[in-house]
């Protein structure tokens, strides 16, 4: 099992900033892909960006630019620099851990409001 704990969210202003951290902790793999998810009222849970243990990202092309992914292996964290929000960004923002099995871990989701 692994858990993952998210943090950071909150109610920010347009064109503001927010930084989302998430540290996962169990059973860890260390070869692992994590990453974060969206799930605004009413829309499906879409990708906003990953990163695997190598390195490697991958964004949604909404956030290209704006935000950033970044990790720390050694504590097990991602975190999340979102930068020049919109309201469209508005929503709970899920944490994601999936390891070499493809087995997925979801934590229980922050919210982030962005007020025009």
């Amino acid at each position: 099992q692994v858990q993952l704990v998210e943090s950071g969210g909150g109610l920010v202003q347009a064109g503001g900033t927010l930084r989302l951290s998430c540290a996962a902790s169990g059973s860890i793999f260390s070869s692992n892909t994590m990453g974060w998810y969206r799930q605004a009222p009413g829309k499906q849970r879409e990708l906003v960006t990953t990163i695997t243990s190598g390195g490697s990202t991958n964004y949604a092309d909404s956030v290209k630019g704006r935000f950033t992914i970044s990790r720390d292996n050694a504590k097990n964290t991602v975190y999340l620099q979102m930068n020049s929000l919109k309201p469209e960004d508005t929503a709970i923002y899920f944490c994601y851990y999936r390891n070499i099995y493809s087995r997925a871990y979801w934590g229980q989701g922050t919210q982030v409001t962005v007020s025009s």
